[in-house]
C-alpha cells in the first residue's frame, strides 16, 4: 500500500483526505491518505514517525509551512520563492524534498475558469500580504504580470512583500482608489470567509472586462464575487485553487496525474 497524508494543527478541517481519497478510488490505487495532527512542538518527532511508517510523502498546512523547510534536504525553486512548503516527497532514503504547488493551483484555476484569459498588460490589485499573497505574487511573476498594486491592513507587511516583486503599495484606507481601473483584483485574505468579517470594497467602478478572483471557497460565492457578478465582471471562485494545487502532489506520490472534475468539486463543497 502506498501511503501519504497531510500534517497540521489543527487538522480536522482539512479537505485533503477527501480530495486524495477520491482520486485513489478513481484510479483504483491501493493506497491511503490520512490527516495527522502534529503540534508545533512535536514537528520533528511527528515527521520522523511518518517516515518510519513508510509514507511516500505528505502535504503541509498551518502552522508548519515554514518550519518544515528546516527538515528538508532540498527545497524546490517555487517553495524557495514563496517561502513555504506545502508538499513533501519522501525518498527511499527517508530524505524530505520540499515543494510548493500553490502558485500552480492559482494559475490553473484561473486558466480553467477563463480559458481565453490574457495575463499580459493586466493592472492587478492583490489584497493581503500573508502566505497566500506570496504564492499569488510568485504566480503573477511567472505569468509576466508587472503592474501590481498590493494593499493590506498592515502596511509594513505589504511593503516587505512588495519589495521582492517590484509591486506598488497602497495604504489600506486607500484601497478603494487602487481598484479603480484595475482589471484583475485578487483577494488573498480570509475576509469574506464564513465566520470572518466581510471584505469591505466597493466594486461599482470596475469594468465588465475586469476579473475578480477570491481564494476563499467557504462560501463558494463570497460577497466580493457576488458584487463582481452584479457588475457584469468575470469572476473566479477559490475552490479550483484548492483542487488544482493537490494534483502535482498526488502525481508525485501515486504516479498518476489526476484531473479536477465537477464531481470532485461537488464532493469537497
Amino acid at each position: 500500500m502506498i501511503k501519504a497524508g497531510v500534517i497540521g494543527h489543527p487538522i480536522a478541517h482539512s479537505k485533503s483526505p477527501l480530495i486524495h481519497g477520491y482520486w485513489l478510488k478513481k484510479f483504483g490505487i491501493d493506497g491511503e491518505y490520512m490527516a495527522y495532527d502534529v503540534p508545533p512542538d512535536n514537528l520533528v518527532a511527528g515527521v520522523n514517525r511518518l517516515v518510519q511508517a513508510g509514507l511516500r510523502g505528505f502535504n503541509v498546512t498551518l502552522p508548519h509551512k515554514q518550519t518544515i523547510m528546516d527538515l528538508c534536504s532540498d527545497i524546490s525553486e517555487d517553495a524557495q520563492k514563496i517561502g513555504a512548503v506545502n508538499t513533501v516527497v519522501i525518498d527511499d532514503h527517508g530524505q524530505l524534498h520540499g515543494r510548493n504547488t500553490d502558485a500552480f493551483g492559482f494559475i490553473q484555476n484561473l486558466d480553467e475558469t477563463i480559458p481565453d484569459f490574457d495575463w499580459s498588460n493586466r493592472e492587478t490589485v492583490v489584497i493581503g500580504a500573508g502566505g497566500a499573497a506570496r504564492a499569488v505574487l510568485y504566480a503573477l511573476s511567472i505569468k509576466g504580470v508587472q503592474d501590481i498594486t498590493l494593499t493590506n491592513r498592515t502596511q509594513e507587511s505589504a511593503n516587505f512583500l512588495a519589495s521582492g516583486y517590484g509591486a506598488k503599495v497602497t495604504a489600506w484606507d486607500q484601497r478603494q482608489k487602487a481598484i479603480q481601473g484595475s482589471d484583475l483584483i485578487i483577494n488573498t485574505t480570509s475576509l469574506g470567509m464564513k465566520g470572518q468579517p466581510p471584505l469591505e470594497i466597493d466594486l461599482s467602478g470596475i469594468t465588465d472586462q475586469a476579473v475578480v478572483y477570491d481564494i476563499v471557497y467557504a462560501p463558494l460565492y463570497t460577497p466580493l464575487l457576488c458584487a463582481a457578478r452584479d457588475q457584469g465582471a468575470q469572476f473566479v471562485t477559490g475552490i479550483g485553487m484548492l483542487l488544482h494545487q493537490a494534483r502535482p502532489a498526488f502525481a508525485a506520490w501515486f504516479s498518476q496525474y489526476p484531473e479536477v472534475t465537477p464531481e470532485l468539486e461537488k464532493l469537497v463543497l
